[in-house]
Order: structure tokens, then C-alpha cells, then sequence
């Protein structure tokens, strides 16, 4: 399947998933007032963590993995909590290891209004230790620690609630470190560049008709690369079956 529909794949799961999932649980709904994606078609998964070692062969030591930007612009998206009568918004941006392949994973920073509390939130990819967490830091400062929080087929999602503070670090820092393990429990470090995070945590939220047109944007994109692998498959006979568009 081509790197550019594997993007487009996770572009979609994190607007879908981060959008529309809660972000205190029981003690704050998701913004009301936020544009609802469109029905994206299967997302295929995002591509597996490095691997440290090949089965049967002897472990490894720590790896580091240096990502950058599959999108051109951090991307703030802001919802009016109806219920507690806040408004809440997250800045998110997906990475992967080259502009040319599939994102590895996309982080979003939840920021409620009026609370001192953050929430830093990771797609991370199958395949890694669930009950070590995970840990970050800013350039090189100090770790402090995630858990996961639930898995789909296509990745899952890891979270850590944080004081002001540490987000006023994270808009003044250089790079992001992600630490997780991976099947090996070898440690696996992602380096997520912040250029450009403080301006757009500070900054004024996408315009919800515009998100809403990128998002069809996606949609429609997802749906002509889903008909030319298609097609494609069709023409070598049919090799491997390809996921149905999403229904209307």
C-alpha cells in the first residue's frame, strides 16, 4: 500500500480518535462545539515501532529514533465544553522517520481553559510494552512518566497529565523525547521536533470551516488513493484485497 495513503490513514485516526475522545473521562465531555470529522475510510496502521532486533537474533542496546513533521504546520483545534462551560482545545502534529513514509505517531497537547492541568496525549504504534508506560522529556531535562490508555489495531494511545509549567517548558524547548519499549524491552527513544508548537498553543485555534473542508479534503483523497490501489491490485490479479471507502 503506498507511504502516502498509510499518512493519510493516520491523519484520519488521530482526527477521528483525538476529537472525538474525552478528555477528562467522566469529568469533562468532549467539546461540543468542535467540527465532527468525516467518516474516514479503515485507517490502516501506523507504521511499527523500530525494532531492535530480528526474532531469533540477540537483543540490542537503547534506540533512537529521530522523527520529523508529516504535516507542514502544528494544527490547534478548539470546542466549547457545553456541560462545564469551558472551552477546551488541543495542538497536534503527526511525525514520521522521512517525508516519503508512513507517520510513526502524533502527539496532541489538551489544554481546558481555566485548569491548571494538561493533558499530553501519543498515538504510539503497536507493538511496544503497555505496562513499562512511557516517559518524556524536553531536550534534556527531566523524565516524567504516561501510561497507556487503551489500544486499537491501528496504534494506541498513552497519556500524561502535567501542570502549566511543564507545558510552558515544552513551548520553549528544541525537541520532544518519547521513551517506550518495544517487544525486545529494549528502550526506543522518539525525537519529535517543537519548532513552532508555542505559536500555535498560543495561538488563535483553525478556522472549524476550514478544518472542516481539510477534512473532507482527506476524505476524498483517501478515497481516490483507495480506488487506485484498486485498480492496481485488479490489474496484477488481484493480489490482496484493498479496504472498502467508508460508507455515506
Amino acid at each position: 500500500m503506498p507511504s502516502s495513503l498509510n499518512k493519510l490513514g493516520l491523519a484520519a485516526l488521530v482526527a477521528g480518535l483525538l476529537a472525538g475522545s474525552s478528555v477528562y473521562a467522566q469529568q469533562s465531555p468532549r467539546p461540543a462545539a468542535a467540527p465532527k470529522p468525516a467518516a474516514p475510510a479503515p485507517a490502516p496502521a501506523p507504521a511499527p515501532a523500530p525494532q531492535a532486533a530480528q526474532p531469533g537474533a540477540a537483543p540490542a542496546g537503547p534506540v533512537r529514533v529521530d522523527l520529523t513533521p508529516a504535516q507542514a504546520d502544528w494544527t490547534k483545534v478548539c470546542g466549547k465544553d457545553q456541560a462545564a462551560g469551558k472551552e477546551i482545545c488541543y495542538t497536534t502534529r503527526d511525525f514520521g522517520q522521512a517525508a516519503d513514509q508512513p507517520p510513526v505517531l502524533a502527539v496532541a497537547v489538551y489544554d481546558v481553559k481555566g485548569d491548571d492541568t494538561k493533558i499530553v496525549r501519543l498515538l504510539l504504534p503497536p507493538g511496544l510494552l503497555l505496562r513499562p508506560g512511557f516517559r518524556f522529556s524536553v531536550d534534556k531535562g527531566a523524565a516524567l512518566e504516561g501510561t497507556f490508555e487503551i489500544c486499537f489495531p491501528n496504534g494506541c494511545f498513552a497519556e500524561s497529565r502535567v501542570k502549566a509549567p511543564t507545558i510552558d517548558t515544552v513551548k520553549k524547548g528544541t525537541v520532544l523525547n518519547v521513551i517506550v519499549r518495544n517487544q525486545f524491552n529494549n528502550e526506543v527513544t522518539f525525537g519529535l521536533p517543537l519548532a513552532g508548537f508555542g505559536k500555535a498553543f498560543d495561538g488563535p485555534p483553525i478556522d472549524p470551516k476550514v478544518l472542516e473542508e481539510k477534512q473532507k479534503e482527506l476524505q476524498e483523497q483517501m478515497q481516490k488513493q483507495v480506488e487506485e490501489e484498486r485498480k492496481r491490485l485488479e490489474a496484477a490479479g488481484g493480489a490482496a484485497p484493498v479496504p472498502a471507502a467508508a460508507p455515506k
